[in-house]
């Protein structure tokens, strides 16, 4: 890549990512800091840690997350040591259900989780009982459907991990009598730590900032939807900002120590293993004993999911305090399909989500060329800033956004266009902050798919196309982008699946009925009185199965690399 070329597409990346990402950023930062006069103040955020509402909203998200990671870890590593390790009967179809989980946004479980474990649900049906089993408060309830939901990303990570471990330093230690659980913890534990980490960030982050489960759960105690409530009110209280900031102080220190403890040996860059590994095969009674943990996960992971489908068929009234619905109906697919904000909801995400991915694939392709095929010096700058948005939470980047229209709303050259006005006031039409929120939050997939695409292409081909007097486009028309069109479509299946399902920008941007994407739409219907959550489970089915298909088709494209899409 020329220097000019990639010095322009270098600067031109820094502006859109600084005025997309770091001025939000920098504006709910500011807005925490600065008080009515313009002065720099420390009361906002002092506040935060006096108010024992917002305290109490903090630490409760903190012990969503930590429970969340550790349930996961619980779940995940246990698979990935066994799928490591043996080949047993059904092995590869178990390892394709594992990742079925990852359909389902945790917020459109929760319709099925709560009637399945509810005080009226299945399981009290079962066993003739009245127990709550999500919890005082619903906070159990909370950590169980997000590690549920979340444990196939550790998993991914955990087993590329393990897939890169040298069992050369395994047969060394036994050799010097170190076996069973002394050779896992000493040697094997610590040379999978970098995916650990790297999958257990992405969980920690992810259910620290959680916004559409805690909701759907009726769990308002905890600080993502303080955030989410307070910014909601009229006359601009500054505190909610101070909060965001305390979250997204958490979640980048986070990441920074990741990187800092694990980023120069990433289990995604270290070598293969030195020695072949010969899987153990179990068969028999072994086979099914070690068959077994994967059932048992996969069985109650796919709860919430049989629970949104069956409400999504019940009658409204059929299915309380019984094992299964007592009817079955198609109704309620047709009534939410004709529902007043279904059809401009479906059109809504389809604009949104098909410009983000516009917008992923130019800047995703220019950036992953700078970073691979270029020699300037700060690449790796470019680089850290396009994966940063993995770091800061949805909830954190749609909250800058609100802080940024507000912002330009009030300058004296908006005011002087109306016309221009209106698309930058999320309150009239929110369409340009929803889709940056959209791009920006999935760049990070299509920069690492392009990324990866570019390492396995040699630069070789290119340099013959340029010696034979192809121009720069052509080159990367004819020979570059057809090379790595597979990863590409994986990075953009990815990001235009994730970007329909948004939760945490959809719900804080789209304020308007006539702009609601699809996810915001299924709040709003679960919200109903009588058929709400009817509705909005046949809406989650929708969203089950289109995300389904897209996972499907980037598992087949990109196989056991898929999981470096899913770490910091």
């Amino acid at each position: 890549m020329r220097r000019t070329s990639a010095w322009a597409v270098f600067l031109l990346a820094l502006l859109v990512l600084g005025f997309g990402f770091l001025t939000p950023l920098g504006l709910v930062i500011r807005n925490g800091f600065i008080s009515p006069d313009g002065r720099f103040t420390w009361a906002y955020l002092l506040g935060v840690f006096r108010n024992p509402v917002y305290l109490e909203g903090f630490g409760n998200s903190l012990r969503l997350a930590l429970g969340t990671t550790l349930l996961a870890t619980c779940i995940a590593l246990p698979l990935a040591w066994l799928a490591n390790r043996f080949t047993f009967p059904g092995k590869k179809c178990v390892s394709a259900l594992l990742l079925v989980p990852m359909i389902l946004p945790p917020f459109v479980g929760a319709i099925g989780f709560q009637q399945i474990f509810g005080q009226y649900g299945v399981l009290n049906a079962l066993l003739g009982l009245q127990v709550d089993w999500l919890g005082r408060g619903r906070w159990v309830g909370v950590i169980l459907l997000q590690a549920l939901a979340l444990y196939p990303v550790l998993y991914l990570n955990l087993a590329a991990a393990l897939a890169n471990v040298d069992h050369a330093m395994e047969e060394a230690a036994e050799n010097l009598g170190a076996t069973g659980w002394t050779k896992f913890r000493r040697i094997t534990l610590p040379l999978m730590m970098p995916g650990f980490f790297a999958g257990g960030t992405i969980v920690f982050i992810w259910s620290f900032t959680e916004l559409g489960t805690p909701l759907i759960m009726n769990y308002t105690r905890c600080a993502s939807v303080q955030v989410y409530d307070a910014l909601k009110e009229i006359g601009g209280n500054p505190f909610p900002f101070a909060l965001v900031f305390v979250m997204l102080s958490v979640s980048v220190l986070l990441y920074a120590l990741s990187k800092a403890l694990f980023g120069g040996r990433a289990y995604a860059m270290a070598g293969k293993a030195a020695t072949v590994f010969q899987e153990t095969r179990a068969t028999g009674w072994r086979g099914l004993a070690v068959l077994a943990p994967f059932l048992l996960v996969i069985s109650l992971a796919l709860l919430p999911h049989w629970g949104v489908l069956l409400t999504s068929f019940s009658p409204p009234g059929a299915w309380y305090r019984t094992v299964l619905p007592e009817a079955f109906t198609f109704a309620n697919y047709g009534e939410a399909l004709g529902h007043s904000m279904t059809v401009s909801s479906i059109r809504n995400s389809l604009v949104f989500s098909l410009l983000a991915v516009a917008f992923n694939l130019t800047f995703g392709i220019a950036i992953a060329f700078v970073v691979v095929r270029s020699t300037l010096r700060l690449r790796g700058l470019l680089d850290g800033l396009a994966m940063m948005p993995l770091a800061v939470p949805g909830l954190v980047m749609a909250s800058g956004l609100l802080a940024l229209s507000a912002w330009l709303s009030n300058t004296a050259a908006v005011r002087a266009y109306p016309v221009v006005g209106q698309w930058l006031d999320v309150k009239s039409n929110p369409t340009v902050f929803l889709v940056l929120a959209y791009g920006i939050r999935r760049l990070p997939y299509m920069v690492r798919a392009a990324v990866a695409g570019l390492q396995q292409t040699s630069a070789g081909l290119e340099e013959a196309a340029a010696n034979l007097g192809a121009p720069p486009l052509t080159s990367l028309r004819r020979i570059t982008l057809p090379l790595i069109t597979a990863n590409l479509i994986a990075g953009a299946l990815l990001a235009f699946a994730f970007s329909m399902l948004e939760v945490s920008d959809s719900l804080m941007l789209a304020q308007r009925e006539d702009f609601y994407p699809i996810t915001k739409t299924i709040y709003e219907l679960f919200q109903l009185l009588g058929t709400g959550k009817y509705l909005a489970a046949a809406l989650g089915v929708w969203a089950m199965v289109f995300l389904a298909v897209t996972l499907v088709g980037s598992s087949l494209l990109l196989g056991k690399k898929l999981g470096a899409l899913f770490r910091v």
